[in-house]
C-alpha cells in the first residue's frame, strides 16, 4: 500500500513538473523584432532651453473659474508662438477658451486623422514646501543635466516635446500622410471640462473620427517592476474610473460628560474601518493578466514559471502584489479614505460626522457597483451614502491586436530599443477619457524613462526631467509621425 502511494505521489509530482515546464516553454516572447533607428541629432542645449522657457509660467487651472491665472496661459502661448515659429506658421490654431487645437493637414485628405494630446496646466506647489525645492519651481532652470520646474514631467514636457517634434519635421520638409491634431487642454488637472470636453465636442460636430489618439499616461519604467531588469514601457490601453462616495451620520448633539452608547464619530469610524478592511476583490483578468503574460517571458526562469502558471500560483502572486500600492492598484478597484469632518470643541459631542471615500475603478467594475459595495459593507442605516458629482466609469479597453497599437509598439522599440513593451492600466485620470467617442484606439503613454526616485516628483517637490531623457521623448514623437506616413 505504501509503495503504491509513493508511486502515485511521485507520478503526480512528475506530471505537475511537466505541466509547469510545458506552460513555461509555450509562453514565447511577445516582443516584436525591430531595428533601432539612428539617433536623431538635436541641438541639446536649445531644446532644453525651450522646455525650460515654458516652465516659467504659472499655468495653474482652477475648477471654479477659467479666469484665474488667465494671463499666465496667454503669456505662455505667446512664448510658444515665438519658440516654434514654423509650427505656428503652418498649422491652424484654434482657441477653445485657454485650450488650443492645432491642425496639421495631411497629404492624403481621405486618410483617417490621428491626434496627440497634452495639457498646459500644472498643479500648484504644496504650501510650505517651496524651500525644499533645489531650484525654484517656476524659474525653468537648466542645471546638472536636468530641466527643473513644475510641469517638466506633468505635462508640459509632453506638450513641448510634441511641438519640438513638429518643428523638427517641418524644418526637414516633412508632411504627415494623415492629418495630425494636437489638443492642448488648459484644465486637465481639474477635470478637463472646459478644455478636452469642448475640443472633443468640436471635433465630433465636424464629423471627425480618429484612427488613434495618444495622451499622457504610462512610462518607460526602470527598476519599478520586480523580477525584471530591463526597462518596461507600459502602454495604457485603459484608464480607471473615478467615484467618490459621501458618507454622513447624524445624531443628537450633546455634552461630552454624558456620551451615548453610539456617537456620530464612533459610527462613522466603524464604517470607514470596515470599508478599509473589506476591499473590493483583486482579479487577475483583463488588462492586468495581459500585462503579466507579456512581461513574464522576459523574466528570469523562476519568475517565468510562476507567471506562466497562474492557474496554480495566482493566489500566491496576488497576495504578493497586494503588498505594493502600485501593483495592488492594477488588480482591483481601490478604496481610499480621503476626507473626514466632525466636531469643533473638545467637550461637545457633534451631531454630524462626514467623510469622503474615493474609489478608482478597474475595468469591469461600475460606479453603481461601487455604491452597492459601500452600502453592503457598512450595513448600517445610520450611515447615509451618496455618490459625489463627477463620477466616471472606467474607460473602454483599447485593442492590443491592432495596427494602431502595433504602430506604438514598433515606435517604442525603435527609440527605446532596450525596453520591453506591454499593455497596462492607467490608475489616474487623463484628458483621453473625454475623447472616447472619437476613436476605438485610445492609448496613454508618456515616452520618458522613470525610476523609483522619479515617481515622488510627480505633483511633488523637485519635479525635473533629464535632458537626455527629454531628447528621447522628442525623438519618439518624430519617429511616430514618420512611421504613420
Amino acid at each position: 500500500m505504501l509503495k503504491r502511494l509513493l508511486t502515485a505521489v511521485t507520478l503526480a509530482i512528475a506530471i505537475l513538473i511537466a505541466a509547469l515546464a510545458w506552460n513555461t516553454w509555450r509562453l514565447p516572447s511577445r516582443q516584436i523584432d525591430v531595428k533601432p533607428v539612428a539617433v536623431l541629432a538635436l541641438e541639446r542645449d536649445a531644446v532644453a532651453a525651450r522646455l525650460a522657457g515654458a516652465l516659467k509660467f504659472r499655468t495653474i487651472a482652477d475648477a471654479a473659474s477659467a479666469d484665474i491665472n488667465a494671463d499666465e496661459f496667454t503669456r505662455m502661448q505667446a512664448y510658444l508662438q515665438q519658440a516654434f515659429p514654423r509650427l505656428h506658421a503652418t498649422l491652424k490654431r484654434e482657441m477653445i477658451g485657454h485650450s488650443m487645437l492645432f491642425t496639421w493637414p495631411g497629404s492624403e485628405p481621405q486618410a483617417q486623422p490621428v491626434m496627440w494630446l497634452a495639457h498646459q496646466d500644472v498643479v500648484p506647489v504644496a504650501p510650505g514646501t517651496e524651500a525644499s525645492w533645489r531650484q525654484p519651481p517656476f524659474d525653468g532652470v537648466v542645471k546638472d543635466g536636468f530641466v527643473w520646474g513644475r510641469g517638466s514631467w506633468d505635462d508640459k514636457g509632453s506638450l513641448v516635446a510634441q511641438m519640438e517634434a513638429v518643428e523638427t519635421l517641418l524644418a526637414a520638409g516633412f508632411q504627415p500622410r494623415a492629418t495630425l491634431y494636437l489638443g492642448f487642454g488648459a484644465d486637465e488637472e481639474v477635470g478637463g471640462r472646459r478644455g478636452a470636453v469642448e475640443i472633443a465636442r468640436l471635433l465630433k460636430s465636424r464629423g471627425v473620427k480618429l484612427d488613434y489618439l495618444l495622451d499622457e499616461g504610462m512610462l518607460v519604467t526602470q527598476g519599478l517592476m520586480r523580477g525584471i531588469s530591463k526597462p518596461v514601457a507600459l502602454v495604457g490601453v485603459a484608464e480607471k474610473g473615478y467615484a467618490s462616495v459621501n458618507l454622513s451620520v447624524s445624531t443628537a448633539p450633546g455634552h461630552s460628560s454624558m456620551p451615548p452608547q453610539k456617537t456620530a464619530i464612533g459610527t462613522m469610524s466603524a464604517a470607514l474601518a470596515e470599508l478599509e478592511r473589506k476591499q473590493m476583490p483583486a482579479e487577475f483578468t483583463g488588462v492586468a493578466r495581459e500585462m503579466f503574460d507579456t512581461v513574464a517571458p522576459e523574466m528570469p526562469l523562476m519568475n517565468r514559471v510562476v507567471l506562466s502558471n497562474l492557474w496554480l500560483f495566482a493566489p500566491l502572486v496576488r497576495r504578493q502584489l497586494e503588498q505594493s500600492a502600485g501593483t495592488n492598484a492594477v488588480l482591483r478597484t481601490t478604496t481610499a479614505l480621503t476626507v473626514v469632518h466632525a466636531g469643533n470643541k473638545d467637550n461637545v459631542l457633534p451631531g454630524r460626522a462626514d467623510a469622503v471615500v474615493n474609489f478608482r475603478l478597474r475595468p469591469g467594475d461600475t460606479v453603481a457597483g461601487v455604491l452597492d459595495h459601500v452600502k453592503q459593507t457598512i450595513d448600517n442605516e445610520a450611515v447615509h451614502a451618496a455618490l459625489d458629482a463627477g463620477s466616471s466609469e472606467p474607460s473602454r479597453v483599447s485593442p492590443v491586436a491592432s495596427a494602431q497599437y502595433g504602430l506604438l509598439n514598433r515606435t517604442i522599440r525603435e527609440v527605446f530599443s532596450d525596453a520591453v513593451v506591454a499593455p497596462g492600466i492607467v490608475i489616474g485620470a487623463t484628458d483621453a477619457r473625454h475623447y472616447q467617442g472619437l476613436s476605438e484606439h485610445v492609448y496613454r503613454f508618456s515616452p520618458v524613462r522613470a525610476g523609483p526616485d522619479d515617481l515622488p516628483r510627480f505633483h511633488g517637490t523637485n519635479e525635473r526631467i533629464g535632458i537626455d531623457n527629454y531628447l528621447e521623448a522628442v525623438r519618439f514623437y518624430v519617429q511616430l509621425a514618420k512611421n504613420g506616413s
